[in-house]
């Protein structure tokens, strides 16, 4: 049988966020509606939310909603027990971008550090 006292080590949400490696974003999805506390990989942040120098037009802000708005246009087609939505959002890369290229997203819901319900959104290939 398990015992807490037995765990050798334990890095959680908090820790990861804390660390840099979760960026949490949930005062931002709370405006967008979301009830869940949501984060982005480091990996997501750079790639969809960081604006690459010289393109015009793009903020940080902007960028996050888009990610936020193609998760909960996502969710609503998935089926109500799915605890793993996949969904892409247009990342403009250049001024040059006729159609943004296209980066698939992952997003997972599980327990969070207390056994509350919490969502990470991530590259395909994480975890």
């Amino acid at each position: 049988m398990f015992r807490p006292e037995d765990l050798i080590s334990r890095y959680s949400r908090a820790d990861a966020i804390a660390d840099g490696v979760l960026i949490d974003v949930t005062k931002t999805a709370r405006e967008a509606g979301y009830k869940t506390p949501i984060a982005l990989t480091r990996a997501v942040w750079q790639r969809c939310v960081v604006v690459p120098t010289g393109v015009a037009c793009q903020d940080e802000a902007g960028r996050l909603w888009d990610v936020l708005w193609m998760l909960a246009c996502a969710a609503h087609k998935a089926p109500a027990a799915a605890d793993t939505i996949r969904f892409g959002v247009h990342v403009r890369t250049s001024n040059g971008d006729e159609v943004p290229p296209l980066v698939l997203l992952k997003a997972v819901c599980g327990p969070g550090d207390n056994g509350e319900p919490v969502v990470t959104v991530m590259m395909p290939d994480e975890d």
